[in-house]
């Protein structure tokens, strides 16, 4: 065996913590601060004042809703954890974090209920080819063991889970860890450092097999391994780190180590790995074809507007430095100026002078540059080294300020929400005149308005955006309209013949005219028409009317007192006197509806889905998705605005959908006459 890994990589090194919601990311980072001796002491989620807490809208919520940086060292090297969400809802914030990190540390358990949620995020990690670490927490606390717990695992990674250490039981309670690797116990101590001890004769035999089958699983990669297990030799541990180093660094495996962050147990092991295993930024450069050209290359992961100290980027410096007041190369050329470089710690920041390749640091004042950005000290700038994956909104809210003065200001904060959040949607609805807010769920939205009203003190309206419902006619109908006003002078005289009729559903508006003998000039008809348009603007049940053709068949006109406003009345005036006697009917928009679920909810999909008015088309497997169905549906958008409440309530918060438009249906009956009356329409 030789040195497969290349030994030990030092620098700075910069680890994503990641894991289902609820899985321990942030006790486990308050563990390693205290660890390290960056806090005082481990501080317990429930005291609201842990590092990733620094937001009103965590504390409130008592959940992680962005992505939290602290820099730490340990035994001289610099660390960067970020502690990312780990509800669905604000999955984005992790997306350029991991593009730019070194490591990923994913947290779970053994939770049958939670592997759906640990299997988007293994999913997305072997996408990005980003090598992992998954730390087992609660491991006091797991009902089952740990070879049980890796089989429910195993099926949400499509590397090989590898088991580096088993749990040391005393009278059926956790109270250690063997250390397969170095074949050494290790007893816990509540938020110390573990006591080191000898295997007990009783766990032998097992750590015997449980090493074995991590050398296997090296061997795979490694054939004099391989050779000398076939010969019944001991590999030297030297070789075997690096094989484990390797194997990491390489994505070949991802190492399972225990421990419960709670407690502060297995936290200096699982620091030393990361110290000893992890790669650095070379191999986080290669994975993203950074130039290699010796010019500074700088990844911005996070946007963060603080009160005071103006906007912040947070970036990964990739290849080269970074000092204060350097110049900054964008995608096309243009060039921003750094104004202060700030190590991060939680909400808070120290200023330094400069940053090297490796580190993570905010760049002050780059206010034309975006999360996901790549910036280089080259002029011209590069393309940019990571895509991201932006979920499909399904959620949303329309906002409005409460005070009139206050339009502005709230777009304006809307837009520094977006720049912190580039997973958050604008769109203003032409027909209610709406600011629309679209998001990845409930909660999404309500941090986003909380955030409005919080930090930038803007008090909100927020509410479900209105429907776009249409009208049609189920008749034909011909109707004169005429206008004539005598108020001295000139007086206005307009006369038309409309023949009025429905249209094929999804035809839209046809205008003709069969005029004959110049009874209505042609200098008249477009004004004919125009008032024609302007009467679909709202029908009688008060919505825009579709579907429909109108044909100028008729008329009469004045020499004098006939105009093109005259003759925009006469048509607006047979168009509502005309409209009544076709029948009017409301139309609603049916959208086509794909859900993504666990097949292990999908039964329970399928029963939510007739309760909303929706028809299922079928559903199968979901392409590459093992353990995952779509279920494809059509479905009125009235009933969609909260479905992704329903949805992920039925599926441990994971379940996802899509959908577009389909068609237009006839409401009739109580749903057509509460849908008006929501609208402030009448009937």
């Amino acid at each position: 065996m030789g040195n497969r890994a290349g030994g030990r990589r030092t620098g700075p090194k910069c680890i994503a913590i990641v894991g289902p919601f609820s899985s321990g990311k942030t006790t486990l980072l308050e563990a390693i601060l205290a660890r390290t001796g960056a806090i005082p002491r481990q501080n317990p989620i429930s005291s609201g004042n842990t590092v990733s807490d620094h937001s009103p809208e965590a504390r409130a919520h008592a959940m992680s809703v962005e992505a939290t940086f602290a820099t730490t060292d340990f035994m001289g090297e610099s660390l960067t954890f970020v502690d990312c969400p780990g509800s669905i809802e604000f999955a984005f914030e992790a997306e350029p974090v991991l593009a730019a990190c070194d490591l990923a540390l994913v947290v779970a358990e053994a939770d049958q209920k939670k592997v759906p949620a640990l299997q988007l995020i293994m999913r997305r990690l072997d996408e990005l080819g980003v090598p992992r670490i998954l730390f087992l927490n609660k491991i006091d606390k797991a009902e089952v063991g740990v070879r049980e717990t890796l089989k429910m695992l195993q099926p949400t990674s499509r590397t090989p889970l590898l088991l580096r250490q088993i749990p040391l039981r005393k009278e059926g309670i956790v109270v250690g860890s063997i250390d397969l690797a170095l074949e050494r116990a290790y007893i816990y101590r509540e938020y110390s450092e573990s006591e080191i001890a000898e295997i007990p004769s009783d766990e032998k035999a097992r750590e015997i097999e449980a090493r074995f089958s991590m050398l296997e699983r090296l061997a795979d990669h490694d054939d004099a391994l391989m050779e000398q297990l076939l010969e019944e030799i001991e590999p030297p541990k030297d070789a075997v780190f690096d094989d484990l180093a390797a194997d990491l660094r390489s994505g070949a495996v991802t190492p399972v180590l225990i421990g419960s962050a709670e407690k502060g147990n297995g936290v200096l092991r699982l620091l030393k790995t990361i110290r000893h295993d992890a790669p650095d930024v070379e191999t986080t450069r290669q994975r993203l074809g950074a130039p290699n050209s010796g010019q500074t290359v700088v990844q911005v992961m996070k946007t963060i507007h603080t009160p005071h100290g103006g906007k912040l980027s947070v970036s990964r410096i990739l290849s080269g430095s970074v000092a204060d007041g350097a110049e900054l190369f964008l995608p096309g050329g243009a060039s921003a100026k750094v104004s202060g470089i700030y190590r991060m710690f939680g909400k808070d920041q120290a200023k330094q002078a400069s940053a090297a390749a490796g580190e993570t640091v905010a760049l002050g004042k780059l206010d034309s540059v975006r999360t996901g950005q790549t910036l280089t000290t080259s002029k011209g700038g590069t393309q940019p080294l990571a895509t991201f994956k932006m979920p499909d909104p399904v959620f949303a809210f329309s906002v409005r300020p409460k005070e009139r003065k206050d339009d502005v200001r709230m777009s304006a904060a809307i837009q520094r929400l977006a720049e912190e959040d580039p997973s958050l949607s604008l769109r203003h609805q032409q027909d209610s005149s709406e600011t629309v807010l679209m998001g990845h769920g409930e909660m999404h939205l309500r941090v986003t308005v909380e955030r409005l009203e919080g930090k930038y003190q803007i008090p909100v309206e927020a509410k479900p955006p209105a429907v776009p419902y249409r009208e049609t006619i189920r008749k034909a109908t011909q109707q004169r309209g005429r206008h004539k006003k005598q108020s001295g002078g000139h007086g206005q005289f307009g006369d038309v013949v409309l023949d009025i009729k429905p249209l094929p559903r999804g035809t839209g508006f046809e205008f003709t005219d069969t005029i004959t003998g110049g009874v209505v000039p042609k200098t008249y008809i477009p004004s004919v028409e125009a008032g024609v348009r302007d009467f679909l603007r709202s029908g009688p049940l008060g919505f825009p009317i579709v579907d429909i053709a109108v044909n100028l068949a008729d008329g009469s006109y004045h020499t004098v007192d006939s105009s093109d406003m005259a003759f925009q009345m006469a048509a607006k005036l047979a168009m509502r006197e005309g409209m009544t006697a076709c029948s009017p009917v409301l139309l609603e928009p049916i959208m086509k509806v794909e859900i993504f679920t666990p097949s292990e909810a999908t039964a329970r999909i399928t029963g939510i889905v007739p309760q909303r008015r929706g028809q299922i088309l079928g559903y199968d497997a979901r392409p590459g998705w093992p353990g995952w169905d779509v279920v494809e549906a059509t479905m009125p958008q009235a009933e969609i605005g909260d479905l992704i409440i329903e949805l992920r309530s039925a599926t441990a918060g994971v379940a996802s959908y899509r959908a577009s438009f389909d068609h237009m249906a006839e409401l009739t009956g109580r749903l057509a006459d509460e849908a008006m009356n929501a609208s402030g329409k009448a009937a």
